[in-house]
């Protein structure tokens, strides 16, 4: 595994759960973590907010973690709102993209992007 996105998280279970519900897949977990997958390699630990640590606020504020597919965004969004997460698009973009932006239970927004 060359690079991942690590986020500390209130409820890693619930946020796991979340995570699947929109299409990742699972790929180990443990009381303090859990590792899912987008597609091949976009790679993502859940992390227990260790005992003492406020999270309290917006989180990943100004960060966007994306994941890229090349298929049809509109799944992504209903299975978002099915959630009751918010969503914003899919949109298309001046740089050729289409992209879809959801927060997760945690407050961090993720970008799927796929190609315009």
């Amino acid at each position: 595994m060359d690079s991942f996105v690590k986020l500390l998280v209130l409820d890693r279970e619930a946020s796991a759960r979340f995570y699947e519900g929109l299409g990742f897949t699972r790929v180990a977990s443990d009381v303090t973590f859990a590792h899912l997958r987008w597609a091949e390699h976009g790679n993502l630990f859940l992390v227990s907010a260790p005992t003492g640590v406020n999270l309290e606020g917006k989180r990943g504020w100004g960060a966007l973690f994306c994941f890229t597919t090349t298929g049809d965004l509109e799944p992504i969004a209903q299975k978002a709102r099915g959630l009751n997460a918010p969503v914003s698009g899919p949109e298309t973009q001046p740089w050729h993209t289409r992209e879809l932006v959801v927060v997760d239970p945690d407050g961090y927004r993720l970008n799927f992007v796929a190609p315009a």
